[in-house]
């Protein structure tokens, strides 16, 4: 799933509004960077090989093949499990359009299913009302970087011979079971745009146990073309190749994966940030629960916490959230609102989509909770630096943040 781009921090105080996310770029970042810029590759080279094989280790899976964005990975991880046109794809009403749209570009359908109320994730117990005879795969995103209910998404899977897709863009880092995201399904996408868990510019990967649909990705991101000797049609000497399917010019560059592997180095130290911040909002907004909703949890989850999120509560037409949003923002507090359902963006309308056929099972999540700002740099959160545009400290920016919520009083309550 993707999201809007964010300006860069280097580790120093910059006034202005403060955005739900940014990356945060170090020195050893830039270094990393400028000694690619210094050797022989600039394209998929060594270092995209290192960086695969580094973040395949990093969720516990076999094989990681890299992809220039997030969207490219999910399309590619559609391609490899066999969708295409006449197959329907189950995906969550609550997501990025590029969830459902990757099923699009292959001739499949989107259909689109119900998601809880408190983690924004597929419903499980609704799930088999969205199968059908060309039902093909069921995608399950990691909304806000909580794991969905996967043993219930593999149990319905399972009874109907489906493959199970994991879109993990705000996953990165999350656990279910004890066990990271990317090791529970054959098939797992992550994003590394700049407002993820770590940054390439753009980015993404799909992590597999399995040794052929690890080769499918190879082939469909670079323009279905193999050198491998094992698939080679005839072998007529060192130089040749074939394209034995349609492709797609989808590869990460070293310039990139030098990024990914020196943010990579860092992850542990950003989920922990992420972590402490949101047990801060936890405890600034603990008294509002009567007129919001917190963020959903599960006792077997460990969240990745890419995003902060809070729902107004009996607010059908949207009205108290937009009062709420509108003075936000005023505040300098750039929240945004994760996400408009798919089925209601124009593109989908005019393909026949409506909220009364957004499954065969009910009505979603209506359009969408609040996002915080969550990840922000450490030395504004030490105390560092100026005050921040709401006109509290930035070391606690979980009270600033809650702080403004209260000021909006009456316009949205």
């Amino acid at each position: 799933m993707g999201g809007a781009t964010s300006p860069m921090s280097n580790g120093k105080d910059v006034d202005g509004p403060i955005p739900y996310a940014r990356q945060w770029i170090d020195d050893d970042d830039v270094a990393a960077v400028a000694a690619v810029l210094r050797g022989d590759y600039l394209t998929t080279g060594p270092v995209v090989d290192a960086f695969e094989s580094r973040l395949a280790q990093q969720v516990q899976a076999p094989y990681g093949v890299a992809f220039s964005s997030g969207t490219a990975a999910l399309h590619g991880a559609y391609a490899a499990a066999g969708i295409g046109p006449g197959d329907e794809v189950i995906v969550p009403a609550n997501t990025f359009a590029a969830t459902a749209n990757a099923a699009l570009y292959l001739g499949a359908k989107p259909v689109f299913a119900d998601v809880e109320l408190d983690t924004g994730n597929l419903n499980g117990n609704r799930l088999e009302s969205c199968i059908s005879r060309r039902t093909k795969a069921i995608v399950a995103v990691h909304f806000a970087g909580l794991p969905a209910s996967m043993e219930t998404i593999h149990q319905v899977a399972a009874r109907w011979g489906l493959i199970v897709i994991e879109d993990g863009a705000h996953a990165l880092g999350a656990e279910y079971r004890g066990k990271p995201v990317g090791a529970l399904s054959p098939l797992t996408c992550f994003s590394f745009h700049p407002v993820k868990h770590i940054a390439t510019g753009e980015g993404g990967m799909v992590v597999t146990a399995d040794q052929e649909l690890a080769r499918r990705l190879r082939r469909f991101r670079s323009h279905g073309i193999t050198r491998l000797r094992d698939e080679l049609g005839s072998d007529d000497g060192g130089w040749y190749y074939e394209m034995q399917e349609l492709g797609y010019n989808y590869r990460l560059t070293d310039i990139q994966a030098a990024l990914g592997m020196s943010q990579l180095a860092k992850l542990d130290r950003f989920l922990r940030r992420r972590r402490e911040l949101a047990a801060r909002y936890d405890e600034a907004l603990a008294d509002l629960k009567g007129q919001i909703r917190l963020p959903g949890r599960r006792a077997d989850c460990l969240s990745a916490w890419h995003l902060y999120v809070i729902g107004l509560r009996d607010d059908g037409d949207g009205f108290r959230r937009k009062q709420l949003f509108d003075h936000l923002r005023a505040r300098g507090i750039l929240v945004n609102v994760h996400y408009l359902p798919v089925y209601r963006h124009p593109y989908y309308q005019r393909l026949g989509y409506r909220a009364g056929s957004l499954s065969r099972g009910g009505a979603a999540l209506s359009p969408g909770p609040f996002a915080a700002p969550l990840l922000w740099p450490d030395r504004w959160a030490a105390g560092a630096g100026d005050r921040c545009p709401a006109g509290r400290d930035r070391k606690d920016l979980p009270l600033s943040w809650s702080a403004a919520l209260r000021e909006g009083g009456a316009n949205w309550r």
